[in-house]
């Protein structure tokens, strides 16, 4: 059996989250305790009580998400002594891949909470609020070329920007660009016979408009403490496992702007990694869901509940 650790991105944030852990668990609380102590903010509060509209704020979702998965994470080493090093492969969608390389000692606690909060802000500020705009693409009909079909149809020197951000699993695809663009883009995939539902986010994330926010990623990473990772990574950007820093570094900062291709890694960690395994470490059930679509004959599941992570330790043996 090879198993696989998935970490979970932006929009399985709820208030609440990490509480019953925090709860249950002195190990989830130091975890939250550094966090906070690295941001110079009460992150943790803010998860367990909100308001949800401050959680919801791209720069508190995207180290609130990190916190929950490595919560997760010491639970399982400090309190059931399963390390890291029993997966094969680790994987984060979007802000996950900061998530999955803290997980297997890449980067610290304190450098991911700063590096993540550092991102929200940056994705933030590279496009003023209301001139982007992200659509679910979502449909048996739904595929990558369905998608790629659509974006182009938006696309235009008289709209502007509209790519395919984020490949799932087929069923389920995100575009993103300019409104405009994006907007014209929905019609066209109706037309093909998917449902497009518009995305309510504060920016058009993994799209060419967010290279100032690139930039800014390239700056605070070219500086970070990276290290090879325990355990390889899936990257989102090449959907191949990598394991050299240097080559880590530059596709987190491609990530910024690139598609986020999870069908593919999850694809290539189902066939050529033979994982039999997906685990899902953090807040929400999102990549869970996935899981089962993409690769229907491996064992799927969700760990954030002390009676789930106790449960798939001993599942362990």
């Amino acid at each position: 059996m090879t198993l696989a650790l998935l970490f979970p991105g932006q929009g399985s944030q709820a208030v609440g989250m990490g509480a019953a852990l925090a709860d249950a668990f002195a190990s989830a609380r130091d975890v939250f305790a550094e966090i906070d102590q690295a941001l110079g903010q009460d992150l943790s509060a803010l998860m367990r009580d909100g308001p949800e509209d401050q959680l919801t704020l791209t720069e508190n979702a995207q180290p609130a998400l990190m916190a929950v998965s490595l919560a997760v994470m010491r639970v399982l080493e400090k309190d059931f002594g399963v390390s890291v090093n029993k997966a094969g492969f680790v994987a984060g969608h979007s802000l996950g891949e900061y998530s999955a390389l803290a997980a297997v000692n890449a980067f610290s606690i304190a450098d991911t909470a700063k590096l993540l909060k550092l991102r929200g802000q940056a994705m933030q500020r590279a496009v003023p609020v209301g001139q982007g705009a992200m659509a679910s693409l979502i449909g048996p009909k739904t595929d990558l070329a369905l998608a790629e079909a659509a974006a182009a149809a938006g696309a235009g020197a008289e709209v502007g920007v509209c790519v395919v951000a984020n490949d799932n699993n087929n069923g389920n695809v995100v575009i993103s660009g300019e409104k405009a663009a994006v907007d014209r883009a929905i019609e066209k995939a109706k037309e093909l016979g998917a449902r497009a539902i518009p995305l309510n986010v504060s920016a058009p994330f993994h799209c060419p408009l967010m290279q100032p926010a690139a930039d800014e990623m390239a700056t605070a990473l070219a500086t970070a403490a990276l290290v090879a990772p325990a355990v390889p990574v899936v990257a989102n950007v090449t959907a191949r496992p990598e394991t050299d820093a240097d080559t880590i570094r530059r596709l987190l900062v491609e990530q910024v702007t690139g598609r986020v291709r999870w069908r593919e890694s999850m694809e290539w960690m189902a066939t050529e990694g033979g994982v039999t395994r997906f685990v899902e470490i953090g807040s929400g059930k999102v990549l869970t869901g996935m899981a089962k679509r993409i690769a229907p004959d491996a064992e799927s599941l969700a760990l954030n509940t002390p009676e789930n992570i106790e449960a798939f330790a001993k599942s362990l043996g």
